[in-house]
């Protein structure tokens, strides 16, 4: 079955099989090639990020394997990745070289996403805009459209923006096992702003009138995805809105928020099913208190942890009490709070109930003070474009 180039590569895999890393003897390739196919599957899928990425290149055989609609089947029933994940920076400077930092391992890697590879005819700015389930999106404004892109299966969908010209904000892209959602408000004058929605299962934008036009102002913060539907925050006075991706409705909470709110953020666990409120406590416009509120039986809002004091000044200090460049997320049990200007993370750890600062990747120019953008990445094999 497999020619002897296609053996070396598998017994790089099967090393740790050998007797002793100074004999590493060569397995059989007859063993290989009579292997049966739902367990070499097997094997193939339990690979780390970057074996499969190596792995897809060294022949045929292996590509035809990763990429078949049986493989990807096979994986595309649970939720869960078989791949690490990873905090991503998106950083104008460092583009098309993306800083990951695994979470597992608690390291810094390099990732180049080469657009190129997918879209020969994708030319001009490229920005990452959201990320969704292993689905990345793009915009190209050169040619007016967004691009979807699944690098593990190597597939991508070009979608042309749904008006001409387009001017959009709070774009959330959600993606789920059955299709994918691209979610964004336009305003169309001070007092009408319009919702678009994307749906992928009918390859089509649906073009809604939005609650109000409340949600302008919160230009860094995604839609926060929960039992089906997408969250926000509003500026003051603060309350909590959403937007149903079936019925494409917009609601509003009635749910009391704690008292003297500076900022609201919010953050999602949809494995658990729970959300938190991030809130800065102050007067006058100005935070002194950073607290987590997780939000019970659907109702109230429950106080669970407060920012330490240094941690808290320093936050505060990085954004200079501009809190439209904070901006929060959930990442594989963190809670993560970034700011726009400023390359590290502080982050809350749930299940040990401490925080902690990511440090600054390697690969940010020193130099650079703005435009950093932090996402969570975990690839997937079944989300599909």
């Amino acid at each position: 079955m497999f020619s002897k180039p296609h053996c070396f590569q598998m017994n790089q895999i099967a090393s740790p099989m050998s007797k002793s890393p100074m004999s590493s003897p060569e397995m059989d390739a007859g063993i290989w090639s009579n292997l049966p196919e739902e367990l070499l599957d097997r094997i193939l899928s339990m690979l780390p990020l970057k074996t499969f990425m190596v792995l897809r290149s060294t022949c045929k055989h292996f590509k035809s394997l990763l990429f078949s609609p049986t493989f990807i089947s096979k994986h595309s029933s649970s939720n869960s990745s078989p791949f690490s994940s990873f905090l991503m920076l998106s950083q104008p400077q460092c583009y098309p070289d993306f800083p990951l930092y695994d979470s597992q391992l608690c390291a810094w890697r390099s990732f180049a996403l080469s657009l190129s590879e997918l879209l020969p005819c994708a030319a001009g700015p490229v920005s990452l805009l959201s990320i969704s389930n292993g689905l990345l999106c793009f915009s190209l404004p050169s040619s007016s459209s967004f691009v979807v892109c699944n690098f593990l299966t190597k597939s991508s969908r070009v979608i042309q923006y749904p008006t001409y010209p387009f001017h959009f904000e709070l774009l959330t892209l959600v993606s789920t096992p059955v299709g994918y959602n691209i979610f964004m408000l336009s305003s169309e004058s001070s007092t009408k702003t319009r919702t678009f929605v994307y749906d992928s299962k009918v390859q089509s934008w649906q073009n809604l009138i939005s609650l109000d036009t409340i949600l302008s102002d919160n230009h860094h913060q995604e839609g926060v995805h929960f039992n089906g539907s997408l969250y926000f925050s509003t500026p003051e006075p603060f309350s909590i809105v959403n937007f149903n991706l079936e019925s494409g409705k917009w609601e509003r909470h009635n749910t009391e928020l704690p008292g003297e709110l500076v900022f609201v953020r919010l953050v999602s666990d949809e494995g658990k099913g729970k959300m938190y409120l991030i809130g800065g406590i102050g007067r006058n416009g100005i935070s002194r208190r950073m607290k987590i509120w997780e939000l019970c039986e659907g109702k109230n809002w429950v106080e669970i942890e407060s920012v330490p004091e240094m941690m808290c000044r320093k936050i505060m200090s990085v954004c200079y009490h501009n809190y439209e460049h904070l901006y929060c997320f959930w990442h594989q049990g963190l809670i993560c709070v970034c700011c726009y200007a400023w390359p590290e993370i502080l982050y809350y750890k749930v299940s040990r109930r401490t925080w902690h600062w990511l440090p600054k990747s390697p690969l940010v120019p020193e130099r650079w003070a703005c435009g950093f953008r932090w996402f969570s990445f975990v690839p997937e094999l079944y989300a599909s474009v």
